[in-house]
């Protein structure tokens, strides 16, 4: 099965390495989203270049389109994306709630409508764990419901109940293989009570990694890492633990700092396509006047080829231009940013200094003054 060794800590902290049948990933990882089987805007060997070793894809994107079973014909998603390393696939559920019209939950699963045609389709449990097994993923994450916010109590705990009960039988459904792990996701809203009785629920049915799910929906960072804080000590020490859809790069510090191990986010790659780049001096908005004369590099400590070949005034010009190499540099450069952040903490962390190494991150932000969006 897939195995996580924890190799330091620093307090809650954790330095370790995923192990995978498409190879070990070092942890702390933050893995690029690649929703339909491509990080958007980049080349497998794009990804690669930036230190990515594990990349996420969707199952219910794919399921719709081309389909899990055309994927698997064509030799799974490895091979069809061209990825040697890990992926993880999402269950589908997040994107069943939020983008499928006239959908209709019970205890069996979700059917919905396409956003695409408007095609009728069934999720399952079962449905979902066979789809990503046909992908070929290296991690399969259980189908469960996204609680939404705000949810009152009994409504954060019906929905959690649920997804329990959907956990217990994506466990079943698994085939268990050398390499590879079904991910348990615990959820209960912002409520400290529920989200100790769903890791024990799934700590009792047992998993190769637990994520932490329905955060980052709209409760606030400070809230956000108050759940962490209470759910997070709870988890198995020896197994991983995911957040997802998480974040920020101060997200991403400070979940490190509440025991962490995993995360995926759209950020990096949305906001290169929408002229934000992440730098270690904070946030900047290529659109921004104040860039359309600056021979600077983004940032001259950054090896990218938006950094290390082109300055801010040229990028400015792509972007007020409508060149689609504007949003393929900037892309490369979050996710190469994000990659490069988590190499940090990494090493402060075996170091034994994660809390000066956060300290010094999180001050350089604070350069940029300018609008970021």
């Amino acid at each position: 099965m897939l195995t996580h060794a924890v190799q330091a800590t620093d307090g809650a902290a954790r330095a370790g390495v995923l192990r995978t049948a498409h190879g070990e990933v070092e942890t702390p990882v933050f893995m690029p989203v690649g929703t339909a089987g491509t990080v958007k805007a980049m080349t497998a060997d794009a990804v690669r270049a930036t230190g990515a070793r594990m990349v996420l894809g969707n199952t219910y994107h794919l399921m719709l389109r081309p389909t899990a079973e055309r994927v698997a014909r064509l030799g799974g998603l490895h091979r069809m994306m061209d990825w040697h390393g890990p992926i993880l696939t999402d269950s589908g559920g997040f994107q069943v709630m939020s983008l499928a019209k006239l959908r209709k939950m019970d205890e069996q699963g979700v059917v919905f409508r396409s956003h695409i045609d408007g095609s009728k389709h069934a999720l399952s449990p079962e449905r979902s764990i066979a789809i990503q097994h046909l992908l070929g993923a290296d991690v399969t994450m259980c189908l469960d419901e996204c609680t939404p916010f705000p949810a009152t109590e009994a409504e954060a705990a019906n929905s959690m109940r649920l997804s329990m009960r959907w956990a217990a039988r994506c466990r079943e459904a698994f085939v268990p293989r050398d390499g590879h792990g079904l991910f348990g996701i615990v959820q209960g809203g912002v409520y400290p009570d529920l989200r100790a009785e769903s890791v024990a629920a799934l700590r009792a049915i047992g998993f190769e990694g637990y994520a932490v799910g329905g955060l980052a929906v709209g409760e606030g960072q400070e809230t956000m890492f108050r759940v962490l804080e209470a759910t997070v000590p709870l988890l198995p020490a020896d197994r991983p633990r995911y957040l997802m859809g998480v974040g920020t790069p101060a997200d991403l510090v400070g979940a490190v700092r509440r025991g962490i191990d995993m995360f995926d986010c759209v950020m990096p790659t949305r906001s290169g396509r929408t002229a934000k780049a992440f730098t270690r001096h904070g946030a900047l908005n290529l659109r921004n006047a104040r860039h359309a004369d600056d021979g600077a590099p983004l940032d001259p400590d950054c090896a990218c080829p938006a950094c290390a070949r082109h300055s801010r005034a040229y990028l400015h010009h792509l972007f007020k231009a409508e060149e689609m190499l504007g949003p393929m540099l900037l892309t490369w450069h979050n996710i190469r940013y994000y990659q490069d952040l988590m190499r940090e903490l990494r090493e402060a962390i075996l170091a034994g200094r994660f809390e000066a190494a956060a300290a010094a991150i999180e001050s350089g932000w604070n350069a940029a003054k300018e609008p970021a969006a």
